[in-house]
């Protein structure tokens, strides 16, 4: 079959419409099972086909070409005192972790305070950890047993990012979060390669200010559970739980020069908290996004971020900002324009993915694929809808493009763009493709089962060049896969 070189045999119309209209219908696919309690799925650098779960009991399993495997990589389950809001809280693969099998974990320890310690794979085995070869980074005193934050992230910078709560208990009792000489209610940022056990980089911004720990990177944070740097752009978003009125979501450019102060506990996300009335909000930041607390019907009082999508299976969705709530266990996506400072194209996902299990977290693989943690599973976010699955597509090589969850024994047409996304009605179809001046590719007819398969050899004039495909029946169209040929 000559796919990719067959003209346009359908008539298409031409008609501009706003892309963020064509929504891809989504849905949780389980993709493993029975931890204690998952709070976080992601992998190594350039690794695609494992990636890694969290488990809060103190062990971290790998998922492997989609199969959870038996033996923990690393389980630090006798260091680890776990429950509540303690335990294993976070896992931070070096950037160089191929090269030299580095990985760091934030764990609350047997006293339940903070330890940020560094482990190296064993030698003989990528899929197990070295026990024995635990080095301890930072050391942070916790006063009480909630918020302790515990997400840890390599920047785009190569610095390691440490995110801590405020230590506790209700109201900041402490004034943690805005006393710079305090470690806890901050974003941490250190350099784990210039010294033993970290260096303090140069362009943190508060190196010149003695009353300010260098290790600090921001201030004013309450309990930032997760947050993440999107894998595209390099910007950072800080999902901060909240304390009795509003849950936020904090954003900060790629680029930035740090030193922010988001504003905990003189606000509770853009609104007055202590005091409660005519605080002074004079250099704070304030969230590009915050909800209230709400009991009935819905309960939603605990923020879960985050992660914004990259992946190529549904490459309508990609630079959405996807959050949940631990209340609510609500699946819910936005996307943010820092140029306008704005927030569009909310979307509540709940009801078409509706899964039971406490959210905990959310995570991504190496493929830039978002998953949702909830006890005791973690699930994929996958399309809903007819569903397109695409291989890896070398030059020269035979593959095979399936369509899935199609009507049954009806024909079914594979198009395909090399300019990207748009909006094109086909009107012999009943649709619009979400593809830009799109072409087609081939068509098959669908099996019982209602799936299609198409066999392609991609010439060796593309390799290098990045195709969207669709698929469409009459009446539906499937998700828009990007793919670029090796």
């Amino acid at each position: 079959m000559k796919i990719f070189r067959i003209t346009l045999m359908l008539s298409l119309l031409s008609l501009v419409m706003n892309s963020a209209a064509a929504q891809t219908k989504l849905k949780l696919e389980q993709v493993g099972g029975n931890f204690s309690k998952p709070l976080l799925v992601t992998s190594a650098p350039g690794e695609t086909n494992r990636m890694f779960v969290v488990d809060q009991n103190g062990k971290i399993f790998v998922v492997k070409d989609g199969v959870q495997l038996n033996t923990p990589f690393l389980d630090v389950s006798a260091l680890n005192s776990s429950g509540g809001e303690r335990g294993l809280l976070g896992l931070a693969f070096h950037p160089q972790y191929a090269s030299n099998g580095y990985f760091f974990i934030n764990f609350t320890d047997n006293s339940g305070d903070t330890q940020v310690s560094r482990y190296q794979v064993s030698a003989g085995n990528p899929n197990v950890a070295n026990s024995g070869s635990r080095s301890d980074i930072l050391f942070i005193d916790q006063p009480y047993s909630n918020h302790n934050g515990g997400c840890i992230r390599f920047g785009p910078d190569g610095y390691l990012y440490i995110a801590t709560g405020d230590g506790g208990s209700a109201n900041d009792p402490g004034n943690r979060a805005q006393n710079g000489s305090s470690l806890l209610g901050k974003m941490l940022r250190i350099d784990i390669d210039s010294a033993s056990p970290y260096a303090i980089p140069p362009s943190n911004p508060f190196v010149t200010n003695s009353s300010v720990r260098d290790e600090i990177w921001a201030l004013g944070l309450r309990n930032p559970w997760r947050f993440n740097f999107d894998s595209a752009t390099g910007d950072m978003y800080i999902s901060d739980v909240g304390q009795n009125d509003w849950e936020y979501i904090h954003f900060e450019p790629a680029g930035d020069a740090g030193g922010r102060n988001y504003g905990w506990k003189i606000i509770e996300g853009s609104h007055c908290f202590s005091p409660s009335t005519n605080c002074n909000t004079t250099g704070l930041e304030m969230p590009i996004f915050e909800y209230g607390h709400s009991f009935w019907p819905t309960a939603n009082y605990c923020i879960i971020g985050s992660e914004v999508y990259r992946g190529k299976a549904m490459a309508r969705m990609s630079g959405r900002y996807f959050f949940s709530d631990a209340g609510s266990q609500d699946l819910l996506s936005f996307r943010y324009n820092r140029n306008t400072n704005t927030v569009s194209d909310y979307v509540d996902h709940t009801a078409e993915t509706n899964v039971s299990g406490s959210a905990s977290s959310l995570g991504m693989d190496g493929n830039g694929e978002v998953y949702v943690c909830r006890t005791p599973n973690i699930y994929k976010i996958v399309p809903a809808e007819m569903r397109l699955l695409v291989p890896s597509l070398t030059t020269g090589t035979q593959a095979v493009i399936y369509v899935t969850v199609s009507s049954p024994n009806s024909p079914t047409y594979l198009a395909y763009s090399f300019q990207g996304l748009g909006n094109t009605p086909v009107s012999q179809l009943s649709v619009v493709l979400s593809l830009s001046s799109p072409q087609l590719a081939a068509t098959a007819t669908s099996n019982s089962s209602g799936i299609a398969s198409y066999s392609v050899v991609p010439p060796a004039r593309l390799f290098g060049r990045t195709i969207w495909l669709q698929a469409a029946q009459q009446g539906q169209t499937s998700n828009v896969f990007e793919a670029t040929f090796n």
